[in-house]
């Protein structure tokens, strides 16, 4: 079953393919969602609208867990195991980081959870990762916490073999994706995967 997370940052370029899925609306995302994309939960504590809509989930506006964690927990706990998120990035940095740590908690949880930027898709992942039709494209890749280990790499500019990612370290960031399918085989912790669609001059 598909999710999909909207939050209130940087609204989507192009249209959000809502088909067959449950869509969670958090807070301030509903003066960009409204009438461009079929919400059918409304959550959150609404600091940012500035007024509860009809019909939503409200939380406490002091609480130890963001609306999209509200709206991630929502998701999973109705089975859903492939979840999008829009409007996670732009807006403010810190909000940019706890949304990325979303993509995490899913992935802990056994779901695949991509975050549609204006410039990237990011998600998570470990083992054997394959890239099909992105030649040309810009590829980053980052470590989950501490490090992470790729034991090989095929189909990229920069080969990757037997390499330790770090944090505090920007190796694996602007690689080139060079052949129709490309992997890499990440053996030890998760990365943070940044598929580039765009550069900003």
């Amino acid at each position: 079953m598909k999710g999909i997370i909207l939050l209130n940052g940087e609204p989507p370029r192009g249209a959000v393919d809502d088909a067959d899925a449950l869509v969670v609306c958090c807070d301030g995302a509903l003066r960009w969602a409204e009438g461009k994309v079929r919400v059918d939960v409304k959550a959150g504590d609404f600091d940012s609208l500035g007024y509860v809509p009809e019909g939503a989930l409200v939380y406490p506006s002091e609480k130890n867990f963001t609306d999209g964690e509200i709206a991630l927990d929502y998701l999973l706990e109705r089975g859903c195991r492939a979840i999008e998120l829009y409007g996670a990035g732009g807006g403010r940095e810190d909000h940019l980081f706890g949304n990325l740590q979303l993509l995490y908690a899913a992935f802990v949880r056994g779901a695949r959870a991509v975050m549609h930027t204006a410039c990237a898709d990011i998600y998570c992942a470990s083992g054997r990762v394959v890239w099909r039709g992105l030649a040309g494209r810009t590829l980053s890749l980052a470590p989950v916490g501490d490090s992470a280990h790729v034991a090989e790499s095929e189909g990229l500019k920069y080969p990757l073999h037997d390499l330790t990612l770090s944090a505090g370290s920007c190796r694996g960031i602007s690689n080139v994706v060079l052949a129709d399918e490309a992997h890499i085989l990440c053996d030890a912790g998760t990365l943070f995967v940044f598929e580039v669609k765009s550069e900003r001059a």
